[in-house]
């Protein structure tokens, strides 16, 4: 991309991000024109691709900026430090409950994104998504205490299935005319107590560790 980019004033450069997302976030990649998000911008169609070479230039900047949106509002929001890994799944649901009520497009857009099957970005896609996922798994597990867990958990394998899980959980609900975030949270919320109650240890599964129980 052109770095004069980022010479913009914001507003401007956000006129362009958010147009972005919301025609990426509607379509496939393949049809999803430039032409209408310069429209749904504000500005020609050859000064989008002044700042961005092509489609995947502007695709594959707005999948790092929303990865890079979100770990800054998880490191605003302390998820990586909670000691706890059902709190930190409980923290992790409250920053992107945040993005769904500010951001939706943004989140309909990387959920789009990653099961886009479009050679031309798929593959630098799940390249880019198994960084974030490992970063996210290993800061996860390496605070996980092993004693706490049922006899016989792989731990790994458990991470696995939970983000999975709630991955395609969001995407479900995304998919939605109307996105209904209470609905979610409420959703969310029991998944994470279900989850508890099969992988923790008899003693340790009524206990409240999550930051709704930290903060009743």
């Amino acid at each position: 991309m052109n770095e004069k980019f980022f010479s913009l004033p914001w507003e401007k450069q956000w006129a362009v991000i958010n147009a972005g997302y919301r025609v990426f976030s509607r379509n496939s990649y393949r049809k999803s024109p430039m032409g209408e998000i310069a429209a749904e911008a504000g500005i020609s169609k050859s000064l989008l691709f002044y700042y961005f070479k092509n489609k995947k230039d502007l695709y594959l900047f707005l999948w790092n900026k929303a990865a890079d949106f979100t770990m800054d509002l998880m490191k605003q929001y302390n998820c990586c430090k909670r000691e706890d890994l059902f709190e930190m799944m409980y923290c992790g649901m409250q920053v992107k409950l945040k993005l769904m009520k500010e951001h939706p497009f943004m989140c309909m857009f990387v959920i789009r994104a990653f099961y886009e099957k479009d050679l031309e970005v798929c593959r630098e896609i799940a390249e880019s998504y198994e960084k974030f996922k490992e970063f996210k798994s290993f800061d996860a597990l390496q605070k996980v205490d092993p004693n706490r867990f049922a006899e016989g958990i792989d731990l790994s394998m458990m991470w696995r299935d939970m983000y999975l899980a709630s991955e395609g959980y969001l995407w479900e609900m995304l998919k939605c005319d109307e996105v209904d975030v209470k609905k979610i949270e409420k959703d969310f919320t029991e998944m994470i107590e279900f989850w508890k109650k099969i992988y923790l240890k008899k003693k340790y599964k009524n206990a409240t560790n999550t930051a709704e129980g930290e903060e009743k």
